[in-house]
């Protein structure tokens, strides 16, 4: 147990080497967290990428765990630090991973209260991102890529929101780079269709994520898993009835059909994906021509009634807290 832990603990500082105790002007890979204020001052704004790793806290079901997006996003993140620093010149500065999301998998099926998620509100997610736009932006960091990967609609638009008010403002790119259509799809070409049938639409906690966990972590992922039943179905308004049964145990997706050797292959094509766009943005490609997810999913009838009902379950939690803060007469 205290070797898993320790495992995932090392995963969680993003896979990096990192030589924090070094001057910037010798290395090009940094922790913000390791540096102190002169260090920090003598990075080179217009060649320093601030790369921000991000993970939802949300339930993955008997056999995964609840910081599984997390764990892929940091491997992923650490390949885009590394290649940015591969550019002769160029620095990144890694932030400590941010476990903050909004819209749980359990929304699909209305339950806003379910072990293991722990969600902000989609406004408090763009607020934080926003905030810390504003801290780079002022210190003058021009360019931020965000490794937040998650597939609600509401989290993807917020992420994409205060990317665009960070560029409004300061004239740089803070670019969700998840969020981006090519990237968000990269997993689709390392799946063979036919052996993962059974999984069917796996958004959530299938043979995918599961086969992710077994690559980066196999420790974290349950040895009950081959017992694992079928929750699949081929389109979201079959996985919306799966996820509103009162059995669903949290995930969509037949996990049993997991690979490491999938996970790999997964893995690989989601991080040279973003390392590619990552660096197609650097050399002057315009973000705001790449399609989004966050766009897109509004397309689908289903993700768009759960998008709305999870908005109202939140502006109900806003009532709750305005309420508390007006009785203390703290606002």
């Amino acid at each position: 147990m205290h070797d898993t832990w320790r495992r995932a603990q090392d995963t969680s500082l993003v896979l990096i080497t990192l030589l924090s105790a070094a001057a910037p002007a010798t290395a090009q890979v940094y922790r913000v967290a390791a540096l102190n204020t002169e260090q920090i001052q003598t990075l080179d704004r217009a060649r320093t990428v601030v790369v921000i790793p991000a993970g939802i806290l949300e339930e993955h079901g008997p056999y995964l765990p609840s910081y599984t997006d997390g764990y892929g996003n940091e491997r992923v993140a650490q390949s885009v630090a590394e290649a940015v620093a591969a550019r002769p010149g160029w620095t990144a500065l890694v932030f400590p991973s941010i476990p903050l999301g909004t819209g749980g998998a359990n929304e699909i099926g209305r339950k806003y209260v379910f072990p293991g998620t722990y969600t902000v509100r989609s406004t408090t997610l763009r607020s934080v991102f926003m905030d810390l736009g504003d801290e780079l932006g002022a210190q003058g960091f021009r360019w931020i890529f965000v490794v937040h990967g998650h597939g609600a609609p509401n989290h993807n638009r917020m992420l994409d929101q205060a990317g665009d008010y960070f560029h409004d403002t300061y004239g740089g790119w803070m670019v969700h780079l998840a969020g981006l259509l090519p990237v968000s799809f990269a997993s689709v070409s390392a799946t063979a269709a036919d052996a993962l049938r059974e999984d069917g639409l796996g958004v959530h906690a299938g043979a995918v994520e599961t086969s992710m966990m077994l690559f980066l972590l196999p420790g974290l992922v349950s040895p009950s898993l081959k017992e694992a039943g079928v929750h699949s179905g081929a389109d979201w308004a079959a996985l919306v009835r799966v996820a509103r049964a009162a059995s669903w145990p949290g995930y969509l997706g037949s996990p049993r059909l997991a690979t490491a050797a999938l996970g790999a292959r997964i893995i690989q094509e989601l991080a040279d994906t973003t390392v590619t766009y990552a660096l197609k943005i650097l050399d002057g490609m315009d973000p705001r021509d790449i399609p989004r997810l966050g766009d897109v999913a509004r397309d689908s009838p289903e993700n768009v009634a759960i998008d709305d009902d999870a908005l109202q379950h939140e502006r109900q939690k806003l009532r709750k807290q305005e309420e508390w803060l007006t009785q203390k007469k703290l606002r």
